[in-house]
C-alpha cells in the first residue's frame, strides 16, 4: 500500500506530539523528602548517602536532603512539627513520644540488636547500674538515652534522684568524659573508636544496657502519621531506597566509606570505619537473614513496648504494641549472603 507525502507528515507529527506528551508525563518533578538524621555525621548514616550518591532515590523520584539533629528527641521533634517527612530515632524514645501525643510510627527497623549503653571510666569504679547514684552523667537534653535512663534506673533499682545530669552538646561527649567533668556519659557502643581515641582503650569501661535487662529495639526510621497517609508511595520508595543503600553498606563497606567520605568530608575514616563496622554487627541477625533489611518483629516490638510502659516513669498513658509501628512499607531487600 502506498501513502502519499502529506498523509505520512500527518502521521509522523502526531506520533512526535503524542511522544512530546509522554515524556512531559515522565518529567514529574521529584518529590521533596526531608529526612532527620539523629545526629551528627557517623558511621550508621552511611547508607543514607550510599542510596543518594548511586541515585537510588533519584531513580524513585525523590528529592532527598539529609539533616543532622542533635539526638532521637530532636529528630522527632522535627517529624512530629512537619519540619522533616521522615527521621532516624531510637524505637524506645518513640514509644513515650506517642504516649505524649506525638503523631508518629516506625515503618522501619535499623539496628536489629541494640546498641544503649553508657560509657565511663576505670577510675570512677563504675561497674553496674547501682554504681551510677552519686555520680555525674553529661548529655544534651534531647538524647535518647538520657531520655530513656529513668526507665533503665527504675529497672535496675537506681535512685535517680542521687544522680546529678549535665547539659552539653553532642560533639562534647568525649571531651567530658575525657577531661573529668562528667564520671559517665550514654552512648552507643558503636561508638568505641571515638571513646578510645578521647579517653585511652585501657581507661574505657562501657556499660551495655542488654546485660542489664534492657533488650529493646533500637535504631530505626519513622515516620509522621501526615507521610503515612498523604505521601504513602514516597513512604516506601524511601525506606526501599534507604535500605538497598544498607545492603550496598554490608556487601563493601570500603566502598561506602568511600562515598560517605566524599559527601561528609570533614569525617575522620581511622574512626567513622570501625564506628560502622560495629553498627554493622548489630544487624547481622537471623531476622534480618530471612526476612529482609529493617524487619520488624511484632513480638519483640511488643516487649519493648512493654518494658517502655513498665518502667517508664510518668508516662501519660500506656502505649499499645501496634500503634507503634508498621511493616506497610517494607519492601523485602535481602542482606548479602554471609
Amino acid at each position: 500500500m502506498q501513502v502519499n507525502r502529506s498523509t505520512f507528515l500527518i502521521v509522523l507529527t502526531l506520533v512526535l506530539v503524542v511522544t512530546a506528551g509522554l515524556g512531559a508525563l515522565d518529567a514529574q518533578p521529584a518529590q521533596k523528602v526531608v529526612f532527620a538524621l539523629n545526629w551528627f555525621a557517623v558511621g550508621d548514616h552511611a547508607a543514607y548517602w550510599v542510596a543518594l550518591d548511586r541515585g537510588y532515590y533519584r531513580a524513585k523520584g525523590l528529592d532527598v536532603e539529609l539533616q543532622n539533629s542533635k539526638g532521637s528527641g530532636d529528630s522527632i521533634a522535627k517529624v512530629d512539627t512537619n519540619r522533616a517527612d521522615l527521621g532516624l530515632a531510637d524505637a524506645v524514645v518513640v514509644i513515650p513520644r506517642i504516649a505524649q501525643g506525638a503523631k508518629i510510627r516506625v515503618v522501619g527497623a535499623v539496628f536489629d540488636n541494640t546498641p544503649l549503653n553508657i560509657w565511663t571510666r576505670k577510675d570512677t569504679g563504675i561497674a553496674k547500674p547501682k554504681d551510677l547514684e552519686g555520680k555525674t552523667l553529661a548529655a544534651p537534653p534531647g538524647d535518647a538515652q538520657r531520655q530513656l535512663f529513668p526507665a533503665f534506673a527504675k529497672l535496675n533499682g537506681v535512685d535517680e534522684t542521687k544522680v546529678k545530669w549535665v547539659n552539653i552538646e553532642p560533639a562534647a561527649k568525649f571531651v567530658a568524659l575525657a577531661e573529668k567533668r562528667a564520671d559517665a556519659v550514654p552512648d552507643y557502643t558503636t561508638g568505641q573508636p571515638f571513646w578510645e581515641k578521647a579517653v585511652g582503650a585501657e581507661n574505657l569501661v562501657r556499660m551495655p544496657w542488654s546485660q542489664f535487662g534492657f533488650e529493646t529495639y533500637s535504631m530505626a526510621i519513622f515516620a509522621s502519621e501526615k507521610t503515612i497517609t498523604e505521601r504513602p508511595k514516597v513512604l516506601r520508595d524511601f525506606v526501599a531506597a534507604s535500605y538497598q543503600g544498607w545492603r550496598d553498606v554490608m556487601e563493601n563497606p570500603k566502598a561506602a566509606l568511600e562515598i560517605f567520605k566524599k559527601r561528609v568530608p570533614d569525617i575522620d575514616l581511622a574512626l567513622i570505619e570501625p564506628n560502622m563496622m560495629l553498627g554493622l554487627e548489630l544487624m547481622k541477625t537471623d531476622r534480618y537473614a530471612k526476612n529482609g533489611i529493617g524487619w520488624i518483629e511484632r513480638a519483640k516490638m511488643c516487649r519493648t513496648v512493654e518494658l517502655i510502659n513498665t518502667y517508664m516513669p510518668d508516662m501519660p498513658r500506656k502505649v499499645g504494641c501496634d500503634e507503634t509501628f508498621t511493616i506497610e512499607f517494607l519492601t523485602k531487600i535481602d542482606p548479602p549472603k554471609r
